[in-house]
């Protein structure tokens, strides 16, 4: 019997395989190419553009596996990541990120602990955060479920034109909760 051990080449280059395919990782027999200025060249074998990237010292990159035959584009691999990588942070950077802030109320609460929780939701929506009204319910509180989705009501009312309503008050077990957006 005869055992055979596999061993990895060390000093062969490591990429990735969540990227496109670059050179003999292409497994088409025919691609779309595109050379390096840009240029379409047509439907060729496999073998033909692997023989013009290698004559220009470039790469074979697969484009768009998923068209029938692959579009391959001729291209420095290192620059192109770059490029996709410069991309990536970009549209990063002007993405919104948005906040979801929580006030809890209870169906009791006091004139002036509204107003502070009333100037909060006011102040959080300035800034364009989301914001998630809990009102919370203890013991018997529970019955008189309709008292505490009045204030939940009455907080839509002195938000008009401040916020929209994402989602209704909804009683969820001992809580009701409703999410508002800014305007």
């Amino acid at each position: 019997m005869e055992v055979t051990i596999a061993t990895e080449n060390t000093n062969a280059p490591v990429r990735e395989t969540d990227g496109p395919r670059i050179n003999q990782d292409i497994k088409a027999k025919e691609v779309r190419l595109i050379n390096y200025n840009g240029e379409n060249l047509g439907v060729v074998s496999l073998s033909e553009a692997m023989h013009i990237a290698q004559e220009v010292g470039l790469d074979l990159i697969e484009i768009s596996p998923q068209v029938n035959p692959p579009v391959c584009k001729v291209l420095d691999y290192g620059k192109y990541k770059y490029e996709l990588q410069k991309k990536k942070n970009e549209a990063k950077k002007n993405q919104k990120v948005v906040n979801i802030k929580e006030l809890k109320l209870r169906p009791m609460i006091e004139a002036h602990d509204y107003e502070v929780k009333l100037k909060q939701a006011k102040k959080f929506l300035a800034q364009g955060d989301k914001v998630k009204f809990t009102m919370r319910y203890k013991g018997r509180e529970l019955s008189a479920n309709d008292m505490g989705k009045e204030v939940l009501n009455k907080l839509i009312e002195d938000l008009e034109g401040l916020c929209k309503v994402d989602s209704e008050p909804k009683l969820e077990g001992k809580q009701m909760s409703m999410m508002v957006s800014p305007a």
